[in-house]
């Protein structure tokens, strides 16, 4: 019986462990943390005496199990997420982290140009290869190349501006050798390319990739972040307000504190981003005074072919509302529009 009974509960033990740990071809997101910029994004000589705060919000993304997969049908704050709303097809976890951290240094690249151009202040923008950001199935350099690869120089010609790399490869025809010299995990490696149709084209040679050219800022003064584990662009309009309170005397929270989400552009727009409401939740929980939202356009034919959407805005509202919260949540579709909002509120 004994012997029995100790069975028993071992099967019971491993079947608890599987539908705890057992990952599922879906996600899992909730609500994730709140975290104070000024220890963040640091700037040189910049402006320390804010009594305010502006915070980035996050939200936790995990491989859904039995178990969590069965709770977020109960939870207002676990969302189901299908694997195409998270990943690329086939992109494996490494692949996923390197996107993350080039939408996380894009964001901040942008922040810091829309800053410094708010205040009047310099920035020399320095070109350096292009970032592959995919490797296309079925193209010349699958097998090759692999995302995160910084191409430096092509056929011995260093990449040092805007639109070169197309040019240079654009002149190519099919079966052409390219020399590749790129950078890879610290290292310098040297590939041969052969040019291939490009997938889902006319005719047209290419590589197979998918890139963005890689750009470097430099500032006087200079600015660094410290985000090394957050990943993604939805900070954008928040290191843009930091950086620029560090660059002004005034303090711009006036004394509250603020937090908010939203990709910042290039052009000073703010960018529509993912789990507005969840942020919410994770601001209010940090007694947060003051929350920015993307108020993204969303066009009645968008609307018409996505039944259920809202704005980043919308959404924001609702979960507060659901959650009680006295935070304030201000509509913004640019930088101005915070920056205004700011200079109209009153001290604290």
């Amino acid at each position: 019986m004994k012997k029995k009974r100790l069975s028993l509960i071992g099967v019971i033990l491993v079947i608890t462990a599987i539908l705890l740990v057992y990952p599922l071809d879906s996600y899992i997101s909730s609500p994730g943390g709140t975290y104070n910029l000024d220890p963040l994004v640091e700037v040189e000589g910049g402006d320390e005496n804010d009594i305010g705060t502006f915070s980035l919000m996050t939200i936790s993304v995990a491989k859904a199990t039995p178990v969590s997969y069965v709770l977020s049908k109960f939870s207002d704050k676990k969302k189901l997420l299908p694997p195409e709303k998270v990943r690329r097809e086939g992109e494996n976890d490494k692949e996923y982290n390197i996107r993350q951290k080039k939408l996380m240094t894009s964001s901040q690249f942008n922040a810091i140009t829309v800053a410094f151009e708010k205040v009047g202040l310099p920035v020399d923008i320095q070109f350096d290869g292009v970032f592959v950001m995919m490797v296309l199935e079925g193209g010349a350099s699958e097998g090759i190349l692999e995302l995160g690869d910084r191409i430096r120089a092509v056929d011995g010609v260093k990449l040092k501006e805007s639109g070169q790399f197309f040019t240079l490869i654009g002149d190519k025809k099919l079966g052409d050798e390219v020399d590749l010299t790129l950078e890879r995990d610290g290292k310098t490696l040297d590939f041969t390319v052969e040019l291939k149709e490009l997938p889902d084209s006319d005719g047209r040679a290419g590589l197979g990739v998918r890139f963005e050219e890689d750009r470097t800022l430099v500032t006087e003064p200079e600015v660094d972040f410290k985000t090394s584990n957050i990943g993604g662009p939805s900070a954008g309009l928040m290191f843009t307000l930091e950086i620029m309170n560090k660059l002004l005397d005034e303090d711009l929270t006036k004394g509250y504190k603020i937090a908010g989400t939203g990709e910042m552009l290039e052009d000073g727009t703010v960018g529509r981003i993912g789990g507005a409401d969840f942020k919410v939740i994770a601001a209010s929980r940090q007694d947060v005074e003051i929350f920015f939202a993307p108020a993204d356009d969303l066009p009645d034919e968008v609307r018409a072919a996505n039944p259920g959407i809202v704005t980043n805005y919308e959404e924001a509202v609702e979960m507060a509302e659901k959650i009680g919260t006295k935070m304030k949540i201000v509509p913004v579709k640019s930088v101005d529009d915070a920056l205004d909002y700011l200079a109209a509120l009153k001290e604290k």
